[in-house]
């Protein structure tokens, strides 16, 4: 009885001190990664036989070209191997049936495709896509910025038009850097981390997931967590679209381009304070880029 009372008071205060301490920022990444993973190889099963579809081509100098490609395997850059080193190394982005569709989500149905470039005569949705993977690879940079010595908690990303001229990243730092104000050294650290993701032109590898899935993913976020359950909310299949980048997963409100190779010129310009919010003190960081194609 003595023996099992002190095992018990061990356990709850095991348990309160595990509680107590947050996972490393590696372990959090691992853990996502797992879940991701799992959930991956899971999609891919589903599709156990090969099966053919038909991809009718669109765009200068491709209306009528027909691919075979496999069912729930083949993407849209699997299409572009096909086609040029031109369309392999310049498309961005594609549109599938008329929606747009992210480089590396596989195809499921026959269906028409046509490949996004940056210097399309109507760029709109591929500088969208752009702007928002700008923002992804910020946030990217942020969350591993501090080591395990501050925690950092990435917010949802704000839809900024490109037209304002700079792509933003909401987050919260852990509270004991609240009055920290960034150094131009310091900024160019960041710019410096976002530069080596884009040297190593990192895949954004698109996953579509039911919110239950995307919640295990962000089991150790509450803000990520309520994210979750406002997109799924508002999708018209009741799912969300989870990126991986590296070992990075993110929750994404659109499409992203391809890979971070497409980035360049890249620069972190300001952090700015949002003042008091709901998960601490937010602050807002911003940045500069332009595509590998227009320098």
């Amino acid at each position: 009885m003595v023996t099992r009372t002190v095992c018990q008071v061990f356990q709850r205060r095991f348990a309160s001190t595990a509680a107590a301490l947050r996972p490393s920022t590696a372990e959090v990444r691992s853990q996502r990664n797992a879940v991701f993973s799992r959930e991956q190889a899971r999609q891919r099963a589903l599709y156990p036989r090969i099966e053919k579809i038909e991809v009718s081509m669109m765009g200068p100098g491709l209306d009528g070209t027909l691919l075979i490609m496999n069912k729930g395997m083949s993407t849209p850059l699997s299409c572009a191997r096909h086609l040029t080193e031109h369309h392999m190394s310049n498309s961005a982005l594609a549109i599938v049936d008329g929606e747009p569709w992210p480089l590396h989500q596989p195809l499921t149905h026959s269906c028409t495709l046509t490949l996004l470039t940056f210097k399309d005569s109507d760029p709109s949705l591929v500088n969208q896509a752009y702007w928002r993977s700008c923002a992804a690879l910020l946030g990217q940079v942020l969350e591993t910025a501090f080591k395990d010595d501050y925690t950092v908690e990435l917010l949802s990303t704000p839809e900024v038009p490109v037209t304002s001229g700079a792509f933003c990243c909401d987050v919260v730092f852990d509270p004991r850097l609240d009055s920290w104000t960034p150094s131009e050294e310091s900024l160019r650290s960041l710019t410096q981390g976002a530069q080596q993701l884009i040297h190593q032109n990192l895949a954004w590898e698109p996953l579509e997931v039911a919110p239950s899935v995307a919640l295990e993913v962000f089991s150790h976020s509450s803000c990520k967590q309520e994210e979750v359950e406002q997109k799924a909310s508002h999708s018209p299949k009741g799912t969300v679209m989870l990126y991986r980048c590296g070992d990075h997963v993110l929750l994404s409100g659109g499409p992203l381009v391809a890979r971070t190779g497409l980035c360049s010129q890249y620069e972190v310009t300001a952090l700015h304070s949002l003042g008091k919010g709901p998960w601490g003190h937010h602050r807002r960081a911003q940045g500069l880029s332009l595509p590998l194609q227009l320098q």
